[in-house]
């Protein structure tokens, strides 16, 4: 007897499980192209902010230097990698896990409330120092950046979840 109503009878317990292991990778690419998206979206309101004065790509070496790398290799350049990988593999994943119990009723709502979670630590992490006006446009533009993210992420699960499973 099958496990749920589409699963196909005449497959084997070894065809079944091949299924469900290609269902779990198709969803991982999913989220990476979802995050990969919302790192990328998130990034453009990043950059405006450092424009502005209210943020420092430097906080991205401080992560290189988090993880003991600082002087082997461009610390801007890891730290980013590390903070894009960030962005494309557990965060996605968190996002898929929790969905149904985050609020909104869409996927990029829902997006927007799980972007403003990860806010929460982000601002603490990767604060460059300023005060006054700059501290409240830093928090202003990050907090934006985090709702791009968010809704960004939401948008591509839910396109990509409803394609045809032969695209995915």
């Amino acid at each position: 007897m099958p496990d749920t109503e589409f699963e196909d009878p005449t497959l084997t317990e070894e065809q079944t499980e091949w299924d469900k292991l290609f269902g779990i990778l198709a969803d991982g690419v999913v989220g990476a192209a979802g995050g990969l998206v919302g790192v990328a979206m998130m990034t453009v309101v990043l950059v405006i902010a450092e424009q502005l004065g209210a943020f420092s790509r430097q906080s991205f070496a401080d992560l290189t230097q988090l993880v003991g790398l600082g002087g082997h290799v461009p610390e801007i350049t890891f730290g980013f990698l590390l903070f894009l990988a960030g962005g494309m593999v557990p965060w996605p994943l968190l996002f898929a896990s929790l969905k149904e119990y985050l609020p909104g009723e869409s996927w990029a709502v829902a997006g927007i409330f799980f972007g403003t979670a990860l806010w929460t630590g982000f601002v603490g992490a990767f604060y460059p120092g300023v005060t006054g006006a700059m501290l409240a446009l830093y928090l202003g533009l990050t907090l934006v950046a985090h709702w791009v993210y968010g809704a960004s992420l939401g948008l591509v699960f839910n396109y990509l979840s409803e394609r045809p499973d032969t695209l995915v």
